[in-house]
């Protein structure tokens, strides 16, 4: 038995237990059970559909992360780049709106996703061929993708045009049998993102370059190209968000996007991914973004703690999950 591993003998067979693998899911299924002790309604279905859409931007957004930090990347600025592109698409949707009409909406959804693929670009290739740290370059991104979208709101906001505001609403505010459609969003990235990582060469790549470069680059696996790809893939992911967040606000401002960083990459943490890469966890990502996302809810729904402590706890969350992962190791 190791620290992470839990080994059981059942009927002559052995059962081994992942705890950082199924952790997520436990540690979500006890939020969920202290919630409903402390306040019944936090279980009602329409408390937990309203936690579930909320938590959604960040899940998806996540889901790209976790390719980039098994990977052995990281990056910083998928807040200020949600910002940015959310802008790009408005303004486009915008001027097309007396041309196209409603038909400028998925326009400017196509748009916003080469938009987001183009930033990731950006990031990997900087990251890749001028051979810098992640961390500073996204750093550098980060500031720099804040400062356009500020600079393309004039220092206010970037509304979409009335006329398609109607239009755009079911995105964020529709439904399909019942289930909202930014639900449904996140479960097919996710689902793709399982596909893409578990399934497929580059995700297998993807985390034998994050657990040891040198000796992928040895076996023959393109390293620069495939951090690169992971970082088209956030991007992508980041482009996805950005389409089902605008329709929640009708909207853009300088601060969408604010702090989402510190909340996706606790998300993928807590979800099982190892920040110094070599293991993603697609689900479990899932499963911490939900935690997330119903800690702050029920901040919300008790007296315990201050709803002004979201983002302290969340960072408190990050440090604990690190820890516990340096115990497993």
């Amino acid at each position: 038995m190791t620290d992470a591993t839990l080994t059981m003998e059942r009927g002559g067979r052995r059962l081994r237990v992942n705890w950082v693998d199924w952790g997520p899911f436990l540690a979500l299924a006890a939020l969920l059970l202290v919630g409903f002790l402390i306040n019944p309604d936090f279980l009602s279905i329409n408390n937990l559909t309203n936690v579930v859409t909320r938590s959604a931007f960040v899940a998806i957004i996540a889901v790209g992360a976790t390719f980039v930090i098994a990977s052995g990347g990281l990056d910083l600025s998928v807040g200020s780049m949600a910002a940015f592109v959310a802008g790009i698409m408005i303004l486009l949707m915008n001027a097309l709106a007396p041309l196209l009409g409603s038909y400028a909406i998925p326009v400017g959804m196509m748009a916003v996703v080469a938009a987001g693929a183009l930033c990731g670009l950006l990031n990997g290739a900087v990251t890749t061929l001028g051979r810098i740290e992640p961390f500073i370059v996204t750093l550098g991104t980060m500031g720099i993708f804040r400062a356009l979208v500020t600079y393309l709101a004039d220092g206010g906001t970037i509304p979409i045009d009335r006329g398609l505001r109607e239009a755009f609403r079911p995105v964020y505010f529709g439904s399909v049998a019942g289930v909202p459609v930014p639900i449904l969003v996140s479960l097919a990235v996710a689902g793709a993102g399982a596909f893409l990582l578990y399934r497929t060469k580059f995700g297998r790549r993807c985390v034998a370059v994050g657990a040891n470069a040198e000796v992928a680059r040895y076996s023959g696996i393109p390293v620069g190209r495939i951090r690169t790809l992971a970082f088209v893939i956030q991007g992508v992911c980041v482009g996805i968000a950005a389409i089902c967040y605008v329709p929640r606000l009708g909207a853009a401002t300088p601060t969408t996007g604010v702090l989402w960083e510190l909340q996706v990459i606790t998300a993928v943490v807590i979800g099982g991914t190892a920040l110094r890469g070599g293991r993603g966890h697609i689900w479990g990502t899932i499963a911490g973004a939900l935690i997330l996302e119903f800690i702050a809810n029920l901040m919300v729904l008790s007296d315990f703690v201050s709803e002004y402590l979201v983002a302290a706890v969340q960072g408190t969350i990050i440090i604990i999950a690190m820890l516990v992962q340096r115990m497993s190791k």
